[in-house]
């Protein structure tokens, strides 16, 4: 029976630290409630009242969610610091309770600092997210005078408490946090490849929604991609190391997204476009006769989907006996032409994705435990081996940090347009929330405050103010209810604002609505801690809010504007501009040009992207009236996910020419990028502005432009199909972005008719 449901239980862990990659999520709800709770248990030993107690569970939440560097000596210094701002906030607080006026405009001077010291990085952010955040408790608990030696001790106690979780009760490092998210990569991918065979067995019926399955584990797979690379630095001992497990997961990731686009195509009557793993709701393609349900190659292939998910999460510490060996090898076996089982060239082309993914979870293993065995090896799987091996001695390369000569400064800077914008939409919410309540005004400040966290533009705060009014709308009725069944029982009210707390922060990255829900339930229990709950009180919390964010609208739309559909097209330029610099750089130097770093461009490439993706959800939100914009965001973020996911691909494939038997240079290839090259550039000149005159090329496909002039001679014999076919897909990618974004695209007729000049 312990057998039976170990396994089971293994199960529900790698879906669960496949939903929070690298236990973030958890991590940071238990240190939180972890602190709070100790605080509590020391303020209770100590007799501390009712309102300290308050003061103190909102100082220990603040002190640990506000501090996000990742070192912990630089963790240490900021909590220090933290407590000296958290005191002095706590203190001028106190001391301008009396002091109407005065009190008011420090509040606004505190909010512009806070939000100006934004620009000096995590720890500038954490210091002035304190100081806002123990301000507002003391005017939450209204501290006065009197009560302000009780209320500093209770600080001090907070900061200690969190200090205490953080280092000692649940200690994190980088590279614990690199681990787990290691981990949560391998159970990604294990349920990519999970949902690519349910997309293998799907029926007519069924197609459309495995379909959505494999789009949507293939952007979670690309979600813990990221997340690992921007923690490669501070969580690996050298950068050799960084750089190869970088290159590993990047080859992971890539051959895992090639693969579902082989299956898609086996299954398909004409070869699937990359566009349909990443444009929500797009058609699927006709279905043909090429694997049936009972055929034995389709059966065959399924056996070996299941081989390497297995493959994917089996530790190399149960790696024991020939097993596993075996289902290795005859997995890489599919990389050699003579391996690959009778069926059409499509089938045959998904046996080969199997092969190439089977190596990199090969390298994927060799990079994050290290060498493993090596008896049981056939020719096949020594020669992945080889090739491994000689990249490993290619990667140990330093990254250089560039200096941004072209920052903006003064106001155009984000964080001062931000802080003059938060300070102005503070001013209105103070005195539209005085009107509405002379005690409770600061809900309305608070909710001005947060709206403008982590947005750009008008369309992002008004999309954040929203969720945060339907969250809090929700989270009134839920507190009323939770009100009434506690009563005056301090202890459980304690123990669901702890649990409360909990799911705030496990669900904050995942919807903003459900983490305001949670914040606004455990506000009405607080208020009924301090005696001061009614269900006017509750109902004075919406309008504060919906006053608050609407301050926070106003103040974006008319103070330093920045227009929604500015904001994403500075940001498509940018992606735009991202995808030319990985694209050429992949061109030149798989035409023999000089080895650069090319992973990194396509990491910053990525970065961009998912930038992007984010300013255009005002675009894409269900309540924007504007539909067909809404399709029209959808399909551009969708090309351009294409064309940087065949630009990565190009990138993998160029840094393999110094030891890679299969890939060779070809002069031939600097031509043929050149068309990409200029259409990206019409594009980037379009968007900005600069050139409304371009026009984009077409023509031959690049494959018949590389055509050899030697009869005879294959055409294959320099450059990979594989190479050949990301480019003409990229071209066509670029091509798909010029209409939609108004560019005029040239047949070759067009081009011929202008002449030499042309």
């Amino acid at each position: 029976m312990r057998t039976a449901t170990r396994p089971g239980r293994t199960r529900i862990w790698d879906r669960f630290a496949a939903s929070d990659p690298g236990l973030l999520r958890l991590m940071a709800g238990l240190r939180t409630v972890g602190a709070i709770a100790l605080t509590l248990a020391v303020l209770a030993l100590l007799g501390a009242s009712k309102t300290h107690l308050v003061a103190g569970s909102i100082s220990a939440m603040a002190a640990t969610f506000a501090i996000k560097e990742k070192q912990q000596r630089q963790q240490a210094v900021t909590l220090a610091l933290g407590l000296v701002v958290a005191l002095a906030a706590m203190s001028l607080g106190a001391l301008l309770s009396t002091h109407v006026v005065a009190g008011d405009l420090f509040f606004l001077a505190l909010i512009f600092a806070a939000v100006y010291s934004r620009r000096f990085g995590d720890r500038g952010t954490a210091l002035g997210l304190i100081g806002f955040q123990v301000y507002f408790v003391s005017l939450f608990v209204r501290a006065g005078v009197p009560g302000l030696p009780g209320l500093c001790g209770t600080l001090v106690v907070a900061f200690v408490c969190s200090a205490l979780v953080r280092f000692v009760v649940v200690p994190e490092t980088p590279e614990r946090v690199l681990r787990r998210l290691r981990a949560a990569f391998r159970a990604r991918l294990a349920q990519l490849v999970s949902a690519q065979i349910e997309l293998l067995d799907a029926g007519p019926d069924r197609v459309e929604k495995a379909l959505e399955e494999v789009r949507r584990h293939t952007a979670r797979l690309h979600e813990s991609a990221m997340m690992i690379q921007g923690r490669l630095a501070e969580g690996t001992s050298d950068s050799a190391t960084a750089a190869l497990v970088q290159r590993r997961i990047a080859d992971a990731e890539i051959a895992a997204e090639r693969l579902g686009v082989l299956i898609l195509t086996a299954r398909s009557a004409e070869r699937a476009d990359t566009l349909t793993l990443h444009l929500p709701n797009a058609p699927v393609p006709a279905a043909s006769d090429r694997l049936q349900a009972q055929d034995d190659t389709t059966a065959t292939l399924r056996r070996d989907l299941e081989a390497l998910r297995l493959l994917v999460l089996r530790p190399v510490a149960e790696d024991r006996g020939t097993g596993v060996a075996h289902v290795r090898n005859r997995l890489l076996g599919y990389r050699d032409e003579e391996n690959l089982p009778r069926a059409s060239a499509a089938v045959q082309d998904v046996f080969r994705g199997i092969g190439e993914t089977g190596r990199s979870v090969l390298g994927l293993r060799l990079a994050l435990d290290g060498p493993q065995d090596e008896s049981d090896d056939t020719p096949s799987t020594t020669r992945s081996r080889e090739e491994l091996d000689a990249e490993d001695i290619a990667i140990a390369r330093e990254e250089e940090d560039e200096e941004d000569a072209h920052a903006p400064t003064g106001w155009k800077r984000p964080t001062t347009r931000t802080a003059v914008q938060v300070s102005v939409g503070s001013a209105l919410a103070i005195v539209g929330g005085e009107f509405l309540s002379s005690q409770r005004w600061y809900w309305a400040v608070l909710t001005c405050w947060v709206v403008f966290l982590n947005t750009a533009s008008t369309g992002e705060i008004l999309v954040k103010g929203y969720r945060r009014l339907l969250g809090t709308v929700l989270g009134v009725v839920a507190g009323a209810l939770l009100a009434s069944l506690v009563g005056s029982h301090t202890w459980t009210a304690f123990a669901l604002v702890l649990l409360f707390i909990f799911a705030m922060f496990f669900t904050a990255p995942l919807s903003y609505a459900l983490m305001s829900f949670f914040v606004t339930a455990m506000l009405g229990l607080l208020y009924t801690l301090l005696n001061t709950y009614s269900t006017g009180v509750l109902v004075l919390r919406i309008e504060e809010t919906a006053l608050g964010a609407t301050c926070g609208v106003i103040a974006a739309a008319l103070v330093l504007p920045v227009n929604t559909d500015r904001r994403t097209d500075e940001l498509l330029a940018t992606v735009l501009k991202r995808l030319g610099e990985v694209t050429g750089a992949a061109v030149e130097q798989l035409s023999g040009g000089p080895a650069i770093e090319l992973l990194d461009k396509a990491r910053d490439l990525d970065t961009a992207l998912d930038d992007l993706r984010s300013s255009t959800q005002p675009l894409t939100h269900p309540i924007t009236p504007l539909r067909a914009r809404r399709q029209t965001a959808r399909y551009l973020v969708a090309l351009l996910e294409t064309c940087a996911y065949h630009a990565r691909s190009l990138a993998a494939t160029a840094e393999l020419l110094p030891y890679s038997k299969t890939v060779a240079a070809d002069p031939r290839l600097k031509g043929a990028g050149r068309r990409i090259a200029h259409n990206i550039d019409v594009l980037v000149a379009r968007v900005e502005d600069d050139d409304t005159e371009g026009v984009a090329e077409t023509g031959p496909s690049l494959a018949s432009m590389l055509e050899t002039d030697r009869p005879g001679r294959p055409r294959h014999d320099r450059v990979t199909d594989r190479v050949l076919r990301h480019l003409q897909r990229l071209d066509e990618g670029v091509i798909g972005l010029a209409r939609p974004l108004g560019v005029p695209v040239s047949t070759p007729a067009d081009t011929a008719s202008r002449g030499p000049a042309a």
